[in-house]
């Protein structure tokens, strides 16, 4: 019976003696590539396209045309008669589509820069990925977003967007 406990607890400790050598580690490769210097350079080189800076002047002024003509609701809206009502209606109504158009429009400049960033680097950064992997002997590597709680030292983001950038400057 004596044995039998012995072995007991010896079989329940191997599994616990091998997970406690198993390396583990998470990281953001989306956070890891946007973070590096050449795609901070690519969203800079957007924001100084002259179309990029047309559709955000668009939507900054007609932003500010809707809060305008909203203050003027709010003050003078009680004395409006009914057909000062709908007007007001249908020009706030023109002035969110054109708002949501622009929006979609900027959303859709920065989708694209975004998509061709991941495009260039993707394959990069999972060589880097691999090459750090193997470095630091991590036996088990996990998306950050679907870890709920890791010690700091466990995620390897910031150093693949270092390799990642010396990675680039070696063309």
């Amino acid at each position: 019976m004596r044995i039998l406990k012995y072995l007991l607890l010896a079989s329940l400790a191997l599994p616990a003696a091998a997970y406690a050598e198993t390396r583990i580690a998470v990281v953001d490769l989306g956070a890891a590539i946007f973070g590096t210097e050449l795609a901070r350079q690519r969203q800079e080189e957007l924001k100084k396209k002259p179309e990029y800076n047309q559709l955000q002047a668009k939507y900054d002024s007609t932003a500010a045309e809707l809060k305008a003509l909203q203050k003027k609701a709010e003050e003078q809206g009680m004395t409006w008669s009914e057909e000062q009502k709908a007007d007001y209606a249908k020009q706030a109504e023109y002035l969110r589509a054109d708002l949501e158009l622009t929006a979609r429009k900027l959303e859709s400049e920065v989708r694209a820069l975004q998509g061709g960033i991941v495009r260039e680097l993707q394959p990069k950064a999972l060589e880097a990925l691999q090459e750090l992997v193997e470095q630091e002997g991590i036996d088990l590597l996990l998306r950050a977003d679907a870890v709920l709680l890791a010690k700091p030292e466990l995620n390897l983001t910031a150093r693949l967007t270092e390799r990642l950038n010396q990675k680039a400057k070696g063309r």
